[in-house]
């Protein structure tokens, strides 16, 4: 397949059909590959990297604070960069397998480039960043929300998963700053029974009490106790 034929397919399979087909072929450029000839006009896709990812932080932020009104400012930084970091951009680029039309330098080839986690998500972002130079911002946020979409029902099973303590160190370190700490203030039972009660406290300062049957248990209880009491308070 010539390289003409290979940029039809990738763009048949993303979606997007470019008007100016250099912005693509920039994006799919690494920086190895651009060093292996001296053509000054060549262009790797650092620079379209660095729009793409300014661009991606903004489409997912914004995508995230509309999905969960309810979300604190510490989840949805937890959120974004869960879809955000090298991990998850990398693994949206192997949906699309951006890996297998990009233009790698020999070296780069040989020891795996394609591969790369470093490498997938650095085009990803410069792709993101070259879809918005030729479509616009609606096309490139249409075309990015497409993903997050798909992902929406796992992240709504992580949001479900999270617990109760970490929640509340989100919405401490957010709005004043502080750690919760925890002590458990009483224990009783016998060892095949115990059961244990612990307070949470923010700043010395008792904002919820549990009871479980481990110190993690009550700990938890006492967090969500926690919870309960900021909600009541700011809608009271």
């Amino acid at each position: 397949m010539g390289r003409a034929d290979d940029l039809q397919a990738f763009q048949s399979r993303i979606g997007v059909a470019f008007r100016d087909l250099s912005l693509l072929e920039e994006a799919l450029t690494h920086g190895s590959y651009a060093n292996e000839f001296l053509d000054a006009e060549l262009l790797d896709n650092q620079r379209l990297e660095f729009l793409g990812d300014a661009i991606v932080d903004l489409v997912v932020g914004e995508w995230l604070f509309h999905r969960y009104p309810d979300a604190r400012e510490g989840e949805l930084t937890r959120l974004r960069a869960s879809v955000v970091d090298k991990a998850g951009l990398a693994a949206l680029a192997r949906e699309i397998r951006l890996g297998d039309h990009l233009r790698l330098g020999k070296g780069e080839e040989l020891d795996g480039g394609r591969r790369r986690e470093a490498n997938l998500c650095a085009a990803f972002e410069a792709l993101v960043g070259a879809i918005y130079l030729d479509q616009g911002m609606e096309r490139t946020r249409e075309w990015l929300c497409q993903f997050l979409e798909a992902r929406a029902a796992e992240m709504d099973r992580e949001r479900a998963a999270k617990d109760a303590k970490s929640l509340l160190q989100e919405h401490t370190q957010a709005s004043l700053h502080l750690t919760p700490t925890y002590r458990i203030i009483h224990q009783e039972g016998p060892d095949h029974a115990r059961r244990f009660t612990a307070q949470v406290l923010v700043d010395g300062e008792v904002w919820g009490e549990g009871r479980g049957k481990s110190k993690q248990a009550a700990e938890s209880a006492a967090a969500e106790d926690a919870l309960r009491g900021r909600e009541t308070s700011s809608t009271g």
